[in-house]
């Protein structure tokens, strides 16, 4: 079908509170606003990824953020002189986390992890890590791009322990939980992850989907609505051995491979296709870090 997109003539700054967090619809508003005379204003009541604001800042926007009784106020200043830009792309901190949280979990490995990004609307994961008493170095700390990164030094932790992680920090790593719940598998004691409610609406339902995997693999899980606990059976002590359904979900997939290179017997994804999404060099990657992949 044709489809005609008409700009407006006559473009206005708009004050516009987010309705659901979205940095996605955040930064179509701010990047719209370029283009308007005087001030775009942005309120987010849960604050969401800021790597828009840093970039138009970078390319010489005037962009402010401040902290208020409304939420966050992101005000952008329109018909900006913008200035060409060299850009250095972090790393990815939610791919970087599956190499991270194999390494935590397999005997003797020890990686380094160059150039991941150390945005605080971004770390929630590395954070949870280090309370879990993950050996995580960070190393050469700088920015690059507007973003802060470091260098990740990672080597088997064998006396892991489980913690309650906050609801307030799953904004940070929504879209870790699964491959946490992962490590949450290995470390000795509960792990409680609470505010994770959005995971049920994700590619997949995916506090079910962790939930149902661990179980077939012998890891005891509670959960409810808002929360999923994963009673922890220590350093290579997942039985595994199971088949565990995706549900076409590329993080679900990783994670349970991931927890497949740890675990007592093998464990294998019903379909590891959807990995393409967001991953696809992820087999070929693992399997340079030296993890054991099979196609049946």
């Amino acid at each position: 079908m044709p489809m005609t997109v008409v700009g407006a003539a006559n473009p206005v700054p708009v004050r516009y509170a987010v309705p659901v967090p979205s940095a996605q619809v955040k930064s179509a508003v701010l990047l719209a606003g370029l283009n308007a005379p005087g001030q775009t204003v942005v309120i987010e009541r849960e604050a969401t990824r800021d790597h828009s604001e840093r970039m138009l800042a970078g390319f010489g926007a005037e962009v402010t953020v401040e902290d208020g009784p409304e939420g966050r106020v992101i005000t952008l200043t329109g018909q900006p002189e913008l200035r060409p830009q060299v850009v250095a792309v972090p790393r990815d901190p939610s791919s970087a986390a599956f190499a991270v949280c194999a390494a935590l979990i397999i005997e003797g490995s020890e990686i380094m992890v160059p150039g991941v990004s150390q945005n605080p609307t971004r770390n929630g994961l590395l954070k949870t890590l280090v309370e879990v008493g993950a050996d995580i170095a960070f190393q050469n700390p700088r920015l690059e791009g507007g973003e802060p990164v470091a260098d990740l030094r990672v080597r088997f932790s064998g006396a892991l322990r489980g913690v309650d992680v906050p609801p307030g920090r799953a904004p940070s790593m929504i879209d870790e939980y699964p491959v946490l719940a992962v490590v949450a598998a290995f470390a000795e004691g509960p792990t409680v992850m609470r505010g994770v409610k959005e995971l049920r609406v994700k590619e997949s339902d995916r506090i079910d989907a962790m939930a149902r995997g661990l179980e077939a693999c012998g890891v005891r899980v509670e959960e409810d609505a808002d929360t999923l606990t994963v009673h922890g059976m220590g350093a290579g002590g997942v039985p595994g051995g199971a088949t565990c359904a995706v549900h076409l979900d590329h993080r679900i997939a990783m994670s349970f491979l991931v927890l497949g290179m740890a675990s007592v017997r093998p464990v294998t994804v019903d379909d590891a296709s959807p990995i393409a999404t967001s991953f696809p060099a992820f087999e070929g990657l693992m399997m340079g870090l030296g993890a054991d992949l099979s196609r049946g």
